[in-house]
């Protein structure tokens, strides 16, 4: 990938929760060499924000399934080798990954 893809951490009040993934994902990211800006928000401002990657859990991917070409449902905020294996596999399918 030639440019920083924009990653959203969401969680439904975009404090606590999103926060933990948010530093799980940058973790993970990084671990796949990929360029990458995280931020961490709730679902509202999600819907109006533009993103490649949106991660969060079931409740919350579900209602924006499609406001990114990559959402991710996670279960573990904190298992960075699973959402590490997520994101190879996701970006691979988009051919994001070198």
């Amino acid at each position: 990938m030639d440019r920083t893809l924009e990653v959203l951490a969401v969680c439904g009040v975009g404090m606590g929760s999103s926060l933990m993934l948010k530093m799980t994902a940058e973790d993970a990211l990084r671990a796949l060499n990929v360029d990458a800006r995280v931020e961490n928000t709730d679902l509202s401002t999600a819907r109006g924000m533009t993103a490649d990657i949106i991660i969060g859990q079931g409740m919350h991917t579900d209602e924006i399934a499609d406001a990114a070409p990559v959402v991710i449902t996670v279960t573990d905020f904190l298992d960075k080798e699973g959402l590490q294996a997520a994101l190879r596999e996701r970006l691979a399918e988009k051919g994001w990954l070198a």
